[in-house]
């Protein structure tokens, strides 16, 4: 689950970097080099966003003035839509991942805080997005034009599924030197293939923004959503038995 997720924000934090070269028309030196500056920044903002919150939570705990679990969600969300703010503001300053500093800030919240403190937060946070995975992926339904998605064709195809065993070649090489057992690798591979959330969310933003070919990068988006989700899905749900074994309780 950590690595999916922080391949998720690598993905977005690249996607970002590109876009904003499509938009000028040019790549520089500065724009690669401003990519690991953009991450590092980033983890390092969150992470102290992070510890300042934890620190608030805990002496509000501390001093018998609890903080509601809403009330918590509250703030943690209104800081994560001001990090992603500051990715904005900067950009003509320093580069700065905002998306990196949310999950860092995350991480740093669950580290710190003690358990009564942050146990609740993933339950309340995991309600919502209940309603925004749905919100999501309706408003990417609308704005595709499935005519482009079918003549994106076998080329389009031919490149999700180069992609995919490029991507379970690097699953397999991040698990060498790893306690697992040659099934559960096999099974890692086959669990990394589901490609849709930040599909949905970074699909339609080349086509927002009008660049000339974002109706096409859009189609192959919900494309790669088409075939990697039930991929995934059937193949999860078919091996699981067959590749993983149950650990007994000590």
């Amino acid at each position: 689950m950590a690595g999916a997720s922080c391949d998720d924000i690598f993905v977005i934090v690249l996607f970002t970097t590109f876009v904003s070269m499509a938009q000028g028309g040019s790549a520089h030196i500065m724009d690669f080099i401003n990519i690991p500056v953009s991450i590092i920044l980033g983890i390092i903002l969150g992470a102290v966003v992070g510890y300042v919150l934890s620190l608030f939570f805990e002496t509000a705990y501390a001093h018998k003035h609890c903080v509601q679990n809403s009330m918590k969600v509250i703030i943690v969300i209104g800081v994560s839509f001001m990090l992603v703010a500051v990715e904005t503001w900067s950009k003509d300053i320093v580069p700065i991942s905002g998306l990196l500093a949310v999950v860092s800030m995350a991480c740093v919240i669950k580290i710190k805080s003690i358990a009564f403190v942050s146990k609740r937060l993933p339950e309340k946070l995991g309600k919502l997005w209940i309603a925004a995975e749905v919100l999501l992926f309706v408003l990417v339904g609308a704005a595709v034009d499935i005519r482009y998605t079918l003549n994106a064709g076998i080329a389009a195809v031919l490149m999700i599924l180069i992609a995919l065993l490029f991507r379970s070649i690097g699953v397999a090489i991040c698990l060498f030197g790893t306690s697992m057992t040659w099934k559960e690798r096999i099974f890692c591979m086959i669990a990394y293939l589901p490609k849709a959330t930040v599909q949905a969310a970074i699909g339609s933003v080349p086509f927002a923004i009008g660049l000339p070919y974002g109706q096409i990068v859009l189609s192959v988006a919900v494309l790669a959503i088409l075939i990697t989700a039930p991929l995934g899905a059937l193949g999860i749900d078919l091996t699981y038995k067959r590749l993983l074994k149950k650990e007994e309780p000590e």
